[in-house]
């Protein structure tokens, strides 16, 4: 890995291409065996990998494509004592009412794990560069389950209590396995900000296992699914509560909400955490020149941030954008990089 400042690194999630859509719909059909639903999945796996080196990446992940969802089917699946619902809405514009959900009928466990350690097993030995792991978190995991009155959990925060020791075992065994940069994915925070939760102790407790013993970093975002937010766009509300997860790296969306509070930097880098930023905007068409992505760093480096201390990302993952848009995305991150590194931008730098 380089040693030099501004590493360029993703989220997780790569752009899916048309056949692995067609295949995942074929195999969920009954149209695949084992054999080759493994062989298409380390197929993706390849290619998603070829895209980020391509590109210049320099912390690349799996591209998540052994999953078919980011938190929910795919994860879900791994449990025990749930119960797949059927979408309250199946026509009509797509929006998150068309999404499942889940019946929790008995306390929920996940005996095998959630898939997350074997997929990096088959990740790891396809690539020289550094392979960022990723998970969601104990709240975000809670969204697709039933609770209340009546129900095995009768908040969401109990349910999201329930994941705790599901995560924590799946943490351990990663970092057993050789995982060394692993990422937390935690929207919902952001996205609820106002809901009764401790968000603090809940990641806390969940990454325990771990901490000191991996590079461990933090996404909250505002949802990406068809690439709308879900919420008002802002970390002001939770900030207090994200400074104190016990991470090394809180990774920021900033792009697609034009730059906007960019002072909460100092606040972040004051108190010890170091800031992946997004400076590629994955919610819109229009793909960056390397002149704009290297005046978003500089507009971040402004701020006082220390070079050595940020990195640079997408604002969220690839899967909900084409593939042809996110390569060339990836291609103008790190050209806009290339560009602040060589002082091309005429901003002075830490």
């Amino acid at each position: 890995m380089s040693t030099q400042p501004l590493l360029t690194s993703v989220v997780g999630s790569g752009a899916q291409p048309g056949w692995f859509v067609a295949g995942i719909a074929a195999a969920g059909r009954g149209e695949f065996g084992p054999a080759d639903l493994d062989e298409m999945l380390a197929d993706a796996v390849d290619l998603a990998i070829r895209d980020q080196e391509s590109a210049g990446i320099d912390v690349i992940s799996d591209g998540e494509m052994r999953r078919a969802g980011f938190f929910t089917a795919e994860f879900y699946r791994h449990l025990s004592g749930v119960e797949a619902l059927p979408a309250d809405r199946r026509l009509g514009v797509g929006a998150h009412d068309q999404q499942h959900r889940f019946a929790v009928r008995e306390p929920i466990g996940a005996a095998d794990g959630l898939g997350v350690v074997e997929d990096f097993l088959a990740a790891r030995t396809r690539t020289l560069r550094p392979l960022k792991v990723t998970l969601p978190g104990p709240y975000t995991l809670s969204g697709r389950l039933t609770y209340g009155r009546g129900e095995v959990y009768p908040t969401r925060v109990a349910a999201a209590e329930a994941f705790v020791p599901i995560l924590q075992a799946e943490l351990s065994r990663l970092a057993d396995a050789g995982a060394t940069i692993i990422q937390i994915d935690e929207p919902s925070p952001a996205i609820h900000p106002d809901a009764p939760a401790d968000f603090g102790t809940l990641f806390n407790a969940a990454v325990e296992p771990v901490v000191g013993r991996v590079r461990l970093g933090a996404h909250l975002c505002f949802g990406n699914f068809l690439g709308r937010p879900l919420a008002p766009r802002s970390y002001r509300p939770i900030l207090d509560a994200m400074l104190g997860f016990h991470v090394d790296e809180l990774v920021l969306e900033f792009a697609n909400r034009e730059m906007a509070e960019l002072e909460i930097l100092g606040e972040i880098v004051d108190a010890g955490r170091d800031v992946a930023a997004g400076v590629i905007d994955v919610k819109n068409s229009h793909v960056e020149t390397a002149e704009e992505v290297a005046h978003r760093i500089d507009a971040i480096l402004a701020r006082g941030v220390p070079a050595e201390r940020l990195a640079l990302v997408p604002d969220c993952g690839f899967g909900q954008t084409a593939r042809h848009l996110a390569t060339a995305k990836l291609r103008a991150l790190v050209a806009g990089r290339d560009l602040v590194r060589a002082g091309a931008t005429g901003a002075a730098h830490n």
